[in-house]
C-alpha cells in the first residue's frame, strides 16, 4: 500500500511539475509575445523619438501619469507641470480651445505628431486641441523634447517638439467606463474597450467620447465629441494597424480677453457676441459660436525583418470641415459683395467663414540596430489643400444680393516633404557620438493673403550633431547642436512680406539616474535669425500677429528632478532660469522706425517652476500637491511697461484612490482634482493691442473635478 502510494504520489508530482512547466512555458510565450507587439507599435514613433543615449533634453509620460489627471481638461493642461511649460485656456478652466508653449515658444512652433504623422495645421502651424476632446485617453505615451530636438515630420520645431503614441494593442480582452463630473458643469464620459488578441491575430479597441463644460467665462460653454477606433492584426514579426479617430466641436467664443478694469471688478465677463438691437436694448447673439469636424485615418504596416531591422510605413488622410459664426455691427454693404436699399450705408450683420481642408500623405522609416551601432533613415511627403470662405447667412436690413453667397473664396495649398537620417554609436570608452541630417522642402500657394498670389517654394537643410559621454552607470553627460528652418504661417503672409526663420541650437546637459532619484541638468542657447515674435495682437479670427524680429536668442538652464525621499514620500520639482532677447529690436510705434536696443522677447517669462509633492502612504491611495509659478512676461518686443502679464503661483490637489473589486470587474478608480486650491485670481495670457490696450484672460478661481472610472 505504501509503494502504491508513492507511485501515487509520484504520479501527482510528475503531472503537477508537467503541467506547471507549461503554464510556465505558455507563460513565457505569451509575455515573449507582448513584448513583439509592445516594440512593434513603438516603431510607429522610434524615429521621431529621442532615448536616454542621444543629446537632447526631453520628458516622457506614460499612460498611468496622464490618467491621474485625465478628467476632460485638454492636453496642454495635463502638461503644464513639465519643464518649460506655460498653459493657457480661453474659457478659464481647461475645457474648450487651450494653448502651450514651451521655452517661450508658442504652439505654431511646437511640432505635433500622432504616431509620427504630422498633426499641426499646415496653414497656420496651429495645433487645435479642442478638435480632438479626450484624445488623452486614448494615448499609450508623450514625449515632450525641448528645443529643435531630432528630426521630426511635418513643421520644424523651434521651442519643441511634442510626439504623441496611441494605445497598444492590447493582449487581454479589456473595457472601461469613465464618468467625471465638476465645476462650471463640467462633466466627461468614456467608454473604452478591447478585444484583446484573439486567436486569428485581430485586435479591435475602440473608444466614444462626450465632454461639456460653462466655462468659467460668461457663455464660454464647450460642447464636444469623439471617437476612436483601431484594429490591429499581429503574425509573428508583422503589425498592421487602422486607426479611424477624430471629433466634433461646437465652442462659444472667448477669445476677446477683457481690460484690466473689467479683470479687477468682472473677470468673467464676455464680449463676444454683444450687440445692440434695434431698441437699444444690449443683446448678445447665442450662436457666436465656433463650429468643426476633424476626421483622421491612419494604416500604419510595421515590420521587424530580423533582430537588427525594422521599418514602418504609413498612410494617412485628414478630413476637416467648420466655420465660426459672427454677429457684426455697422458693416459695410461693399465689404461683403451686398448692395444696399436706398438710404442705407451700413447693415449689422451675421457671418460665418469657413475652412474645409483635406491632408493626406504618407511617411516612413527604416532602423538598424546592432551593437553599439544605430541608424534611423525617415521621411514623409503630405500634401494639404484649404479652401478658406465666408458667407453672410442674415442682414437686418434687406438687399438685392442673395443671402448665403460668398463673399469671398480663397485656398492655400501646401506640399512638403522631409527625408532625414540619424546615426548614433557608443565608443567602449563611454563616448557615444550622434549625427542626424534633414532636408526639407516646401511649397506653398495661396490667394486671398496679399494683393498678389503666393507661391514660395522653401528649401531647408537641418544638420544636427551631438556628443554624450558615460561618466558612470548612473550618470551621462552630453552636447549638441542643432539648426532648424520654418517657413512663414498664412497669417504672417497677411499682415506683411514676411522671411523665412531660422535657429541654431546649442544644449549642454547632464543626466543622473539611480533607484532613489532621476535629475536633468540641461543648459541651452538658442539663436535666430528672423525670428517670428508675438507681437501681442489679435488678427479678427483670433489668430496671433508676428513679425519679424531680426537676430534674437534665448539662453537658459532647465533642471528637472524625481526624488524617493522615503517608500511614502516623492517629490518631483522643475525649473527653468532664462533670458530671451531681441538683439538691436527697430520699432514704428512712435511713426517713425528707430532702434530700440535689446528688448525682451514677447510671452518669455524669465522663471518658471513647477513641483510635485507627492504621498502614497496608504494602500491603493495617492495624493499629490501639485504647484506652478510662472513669472511675469512682456506683452510686446518693445519693453513697454504697460504691457506686462504680472507673475502667478497656482496650486492644485490630486487624490486618487483605487478599489480593487475582482469579484466584479478589476478597479474602480476614483480621482479628485481640486484646482487652484487658493483661489488665486490671476490671468495665464494677454494680447497688446498698443497704447496701454492691453486684454487679459482669466482663469478659474478655486473648483473642482471628480472622476470614476471602471476598468473590466
Amino acid at each position: 500500500m505504501k509503494t502504491l502510494f508513492k507511485i501515487k504520489k509520484s504520479k501527482k508530482t510528475l503531472s503537477f511539475l508537467i503541467t506547471f512547466s507549461s503554464l510556465c512555458i505558455f507563460s513565457q510565450e505569451k509575455q515573449l509575445d507582448s513584448i513583439k507587439v509592445t516594440q512593434l507599435d513603438e516603431v510607429l514613433v522610434s524615429a521621431v523619438r529621442a532615448n536616454s543615449k542621444q543629446p537632447v533634453s526631453f520628458t516622457n509620460m506614460s499612460k498611468t501619469e496622464i490618467a491621474k489627471r485625465n478628467l476632460g481638461q485638454d492636453i496642454p493642461m495635463l502638461l503644464n507641470y513639465l519643464p518649460s511649460v506655460v498653459t493657457t485656456t480661453d474659457a478659464g478652466n481647461g475645457v474648450g480651445y487651450t494653448g502651450i508653449r514651451v521655452r517661450g515658444s508658442d504652439a505654431t512652433r511646437v511640432n505635433i505628431t500622432i504616431n509620427g504623422i504630422p498633426y499641426n495645421d499646415s496653414e497656420s502651424h496651429g495645433t487645435y486641441w479642442v478638435n480632438m476632446p479626450d484624445f488623452a485617453s486614448s494615448l499609450q505615451s508623450i514625449q515632450l523634447q525641448r528645443g529643435v530636438g531630432t528630426s521630426t515630420n511635418g513643421s520644424g520645431a523651434f521651442g519643441a517638439s511634442l510626439n504623441m503614441l496611441t494605445d497598444l494593442a492590447a493582449e487581454e480582452s479589456n473595457g472601461e467606463i469613465s464618468n467625471s463630473f465638476g465645476s462650471f458643469n463640467t462633466r466627461k464620459h468614456t467608454v473604452k474597450f478591447s478585444t484583446g488578441k484573439m486567436k486569428n491575430g485581430f485586435e479591435l479597441s475602440g473608444r466614444l467620447s462626450n465632454i461639456h463644460s460653462d466655462g468659467y467665462v460668461d457663455r464660454a460653454t464647450s460642447d464636444l465629441k469623439s471617437y476612436f477606433l483601431q484594429g490591429a492584426y499581429f503574425e509573428g514579426t508583422t503589425l498592421i494597424k487602422a486607426l479611424a479617430f477624430g471629433g466634433t466641436e461646437r465652442t462659444y467664443q472667448s477669445w476677446n480677453g477683457v481690460d484690466r478694469e473689467t479683470f479687477n471688478e468682472n473677470p468673467t465677463f464676455n464680449s463676444a457676441g454683444i450687440y445692440t438691437d434695434e431698441f437699444g436694448n444690449t443683446r448678445y447673439y447665442d450662436n457666436e459660436t465656433d463650429n468643426y469636424q476633424q476626421d483622421h485615418y491612419q494604416l500604419h504596416w510595421n515590420e521587424k525583418w530580423s533582430e537588427n531591422w525594422n521599418t514602418n510605413l504609413a498612410f494617412h488622410y485628414t478630413k476637416g470641415k467648420g466655420y465660426y459664426e459672427n454677429y457684426k455691427e455697422d458693416e459695410a454693404f461693399s465689404d461683403y459683395g451686398l448692395i444696399p436699399t436706398a438710404g442705407q450705408v451700413s447693415t449689422d450683420l451675421i457671418r460665418q467663414k469657413w475652412l474645409d481642408n483635406n491632408f493626406y500623405g504618407t511617411t516612413f522609416s527604416a532602423n538598424y540596430n546592432k551593437d553599439n551601432f544605430d541608424f534611423i533613415l525617415g521621411g514623409a511627403w503630405n500634401k494639404y489643400e484649404g479652401d478658406h470662405f465666408g458667407k453672410v447667412i442674415w442682414a437686418r436690413y434687406a438687399s438685392t444680393s442673395e443671402l448665403g453667397d460668398r463673399y469671398y473664396d480663397d485656398y492655400g495649398n501646401k506640399t512638403d516633404g522631409n527625408v532625414f537620417a540619424k546615426v548614433s554609436y557608443e565608443f567602449s570608452n563611454g563616448f557615444a557620438v550622434f549625427g542626424d541630417l534633414q532636408y526639407r522642402t516646401v511649397n506653398y500657394e495661396a490667394n486671398g493673403v496679399q494683393a498678389d498670389l503666393i507661391n514660395d517654394t522653401f528649401n531647408f537643410f537641418n544638420p544636427k550633431a551631438g556628443l554624450t559621454y558615460k561618466l558612470s552607470n548612473n550618470s551621462t553627460l552630453f552636447l549638441s547642436y542643432a539648426r532648424a528652418n520654418r517657413e512663414p504661417n498664412r497669417t504672417d503672409y497677411e499682415n506683411g512680406s514676411p522671411k523665412p526663420e531660422q535657429l541654431d541650437d546649442f544644449e549642454l546637459g547632464w543626466k543622473f539616474g539611480s533607484s532613489k532619484s532621476r535629475l536633468n541638468v540641461n543648459a541651452y542657447y538658442m539663436a535666430y535669425k528672423d525670428q517670428l515674435v508675438l507681437t501681442g495682437e489679435l488678427d479678427d479670427v483670433g489668430a496671433p500677429i508676428r513679425s519679424n524680429s531680426g537676430d534674437s536668442y534665448r539662453l537658459g538652464v532647465e533642471v528637472e528632478a524625481t526624488i524617493l525621499l522615503s517608500k511614502k514620500w516623492t517629490i518631483a520639482p522643475n525649473f527653468t532660469l532664462s533670458k530671451n532677447k531681441n538683439i538691436d529690436f527697430y520699432s514704428d510705434a512712435s511713426g517713425d522706425l528707430e532702434n530700440i536696443g535689446n528688448t525682451n522677447i514677447a510671452y518669455s517669462p524669465e522663471i518658471i517652476i513647477g513641483n510635485q509633492i507627492i504621498f502614497s502612504g496608504f494602500k491603493n491611495f495617492e495624493i499629490g500637491l501639485l504647484s506652478k509659478f510662472v513669472g511675469e512676461q512682456y506683452l510686446n518686443n518693445t519693453d513697454d511697461k504697460s504691457g506686462i502679464l504680472t507673475d502667478y503661483f497656482v496650486n492644485d490637489l490630486n487624490l486618487i484612490y483605487s478599489l480593487p473589486i475582482h469579484k466584479i470587474a478589476e478597479e474602480i478608480i476614483f480621482t479628485l482634482n481640486s484646482n487652484n486650491i487658493f483661489n488665486k485670481k490671476y490671468a495665464s495670457n494677454a494680447v497688446d493691442y498698443g497704447g496701454g490696450y492691453v486684454y487679459y484672460y482669466p482663469q478659474a478661481g478655486a473648483n473642482i473635478m471628480f472622476g470614476m472610472t471602471l476598468k473590466f
